[in-house]
């Protein structure tokens, strides 16, 4: 290579063949990409813990094995760093918090099955406070940026990971996904993500639950984050629970039948992000796929109630006790407000669903059910479905309550902030897998992602058709020096 710029450009498929032609050795990898930390970190505070000295060592060791022609795992001397929702031995997981960060912890399971695999892990990338948010800043660690403008949040809450991804720091992440967490990031950041069917990873290290917590809550799911579709399915290999083999040929894009799915009542879209998806459906019909304009695949409005109470359960249950009793009281009038008309997405929905009883949470998941059960009848007529992500591009850092919160478009219009959970809510609630692959950018500059949902338990064959669109439609596109 021409130096450490050019190999840290690579994806990890391209960094770890050069490693096992030793080319480059693991201690060699892993001071270059410390240097690019060091000249990006100021600007984008993205990796924002590390254990430099246990990292060498470990580097150390991968390449001593090599060289004795040890057998050595798929991720063999890769740098790599991990979301501080994660827990890594001797960096526990803060998720933004300082008294979760004064903990002694062993590495989540998917950490360690990174580790086995024989990834260094270096370094623990940003998040918002308990994962509750689409941008990345916390009180312990600040703001991080996104490298595409500064100005502007890399989302999240696998915010950090986006952005050292987009920027070379790191070729590999692991991320979740319970509210678009896998999916905005890679969307803002213009970079790869998947988010596995619902258990096909397991969550044990993960913080939100609580730390120590053997639940796997419903919807949360954690899975890869990387610059190409192949290296989604190489790490989804390796922290899977089996059924996903770490290399498979791309898709046939002319046997692809892929539903495009742009419009439907209650979930706002930028002009420009919609014109830029059609843009991208366009290229993959010139590639060979048959893409056709669907209608919503079930009806929105039942989609979002189920989706969430079931959330807001979720979320409720590690919620503050005080917070929780000041929701229990507004209760009454929260019902009283939901039969008037206001929607899921109003101040009453909200209360409701944090504050739900069991047989609110049965009456949701039922609903859930039988969602699920129409959504196997659309992919018996498509491979999958091509949606947006969010409703714009990156928007600018905004800290204040979340009810001040509003999302601005290009066109003047606008939306409330809640709505980011519109578009990622059928394959959240739905518990199906979606690849979000960058579709192109916006007339503002910004990248614009895009989701690829799956059927239920169809990972492999969704990320072989991911794979299929990277290689020959787009993929993909650094942010400007």
């Amino acid at each position: 290579m021409n130096g450490g710029l050019d190999l840290l450009s690579l994806d990890a498929s391209g960094q770890l063949a050069l490693l096992a032609s030793g080319r480059v050795t693991a201690v060699e990898l892993l001071k270059l990409t410390l240097a690019r930390h060091e000249q990006t970190h100021r600007r984008l505070n993205a990796v924002v813990a590390a254990d430099l000295e246990r990292a060498l060592e470990r580097a150390k060791a991968i390449d001593d094995i090599r060289g004795r022609g040890g057998a050595l795992g798929p991720l063999a001397g890769l740098p790599m760093t991990i979301k501080d929702t994660l827990d890594v031995s001797g960096m526990p997981a803060s998720a933004g918090l300082e008294v979760h960060r004064r903990r002694q912890a062993e590495d989540a399971a998917v950490v360690a099955q990174a580790r086995r695999a024989g990834a260094v892990i270096w370094g623990k990338t940003n998040v918002p406070v308990m994962a509750g948010d689409w941008q990345s800043f916390n009180s312990l660690y600040g703001t991080s940026n996104n490298p595409w403008d500064v100005t502007r949040t890399p989302g999240g809450s696998s915010g950090g990971a986006a952005a050292a991804l987009a920027a070379g720091v790191t070729a590999l992440e692991i991320g979740s996904d319970i509210g678009g967490s896998l999916r905005v990031p890679a969307h803002f950041c213009g970079v790869f993500s998947h988010k596995p069917t619902w258990a096909l990873t397991p969550q044990h290290g993960h913080v939100p639950p609580k730390p120590g917590s053997w639940q796997e809550p419903d919807l949360n799911v954690i899975g890869p984050m990387a610059r190409s579709a192949r290296d989604l399915r190489l790490l989804l290999s390796v922290i899977a629970d089996g059924g996903v083999s770490p290399k498979a040929p791309p898709a046939d894009l002319h046997k692809a039948r892929i539903g495009l799915w742009l419009e439907a009542p209650g979930l706002p879209l930028d002009p420009q992000v919609g014109a830029v998806l059609v843009a991208y459906a366009g290229e993959l019909a010139a590639a060979g796929a048959t893409v056709e304009v669907i209608s919503p695949p079930v009806d929105i409005e039942t989609l979002l109630e189920s989706y969430l109470l079931l959330l807001g359960a979720i979320i409720g249950a590690d919620m503050p006790a005080g917070q929780i009793r000041r929701m229990e009281m507004m209760r009454p009038a929260a019902r009283i407000a939901r039969a008037r008309g206001a929607g899921p997405f109003s101040w009453a929905g909200t209360v409701m669903a944090y504050t739900a009883r069991h047989r609110d949470w049965l009456a949701a998941d039922a609903i859930r059910a039988r969602l699920r059960r129409e959504m196997e009848a659309v992919f018996e007529g498509y491979d999958a479905i091509l949606a947006p992500v969010a409703p714009g591009t990156a928007f600018p850092h905004s800290q204040g309550s979340f009810p001040s919160r509003r999302l601005k478009f290009s066109d003047g219009g606008g939306a409330p902030y809640i709505t980011m959970l519109g578009w990622i809510a059928l394959a959240t609630a739905c518990l199906l897998p979606a690849v979000t692959l960058p579709a192109g950018i916006a007339a503002d500059g910004l990248p614009v992602g895009a989701q690829l949902i799956g059927g239920h338990g169809t990972d492999a064959r969704l990320l072989s058709l991911a794979q299929a669109i990277d290689e020959n439609v787009r993929g993909f596109t650094p942010p400007p020096a």
